[in-house]
């Protein structure tokens, strides 16, 4: 699992993230819907408030949190496969 470790709002519904391993990148979030759980991002203000949680998700006040593997995915633009080799399936014929 990924920690995030330092994150900057930017423009946009973007956001500047590091990583524990070192990986640093910007997560465009502004495709994410912003009714049901994401409607407190309706106001921009209330985006601009995350924060990092205990385990290096990041969270919105009590309402909102994204896991941190879903954040480094979006930055380094890696399938889950990719960056979690241990989804990997192999077929086995009889």
């Amino acid at each position: 699992m990924h920690r995030v470790s330092c994150v900057k709002v930017l423009e946009g519904y973007r956001l500047d993230l590091c990583f524990a391993d070192g990986t640093r990148g910007t997560a465009d979030l502004s495709g994410l819907p912003r009714r049901g759980v994401f409607a407190l991002w309706s106001d921009y203000a209330e985006f601009e408030k995350a924060r990092i949680g205990d385990t290096g998700e990041l969270v919105w006040s009590d309402q909102v949190d994204l896991c941190p593997d879903f954040l480094y995915l979006r930055v380094t633009g890696r399938k889950p496969e990719e960056a979690f080799p241990g989804l990997r399936h192999e077929l086995t014929h009889a």
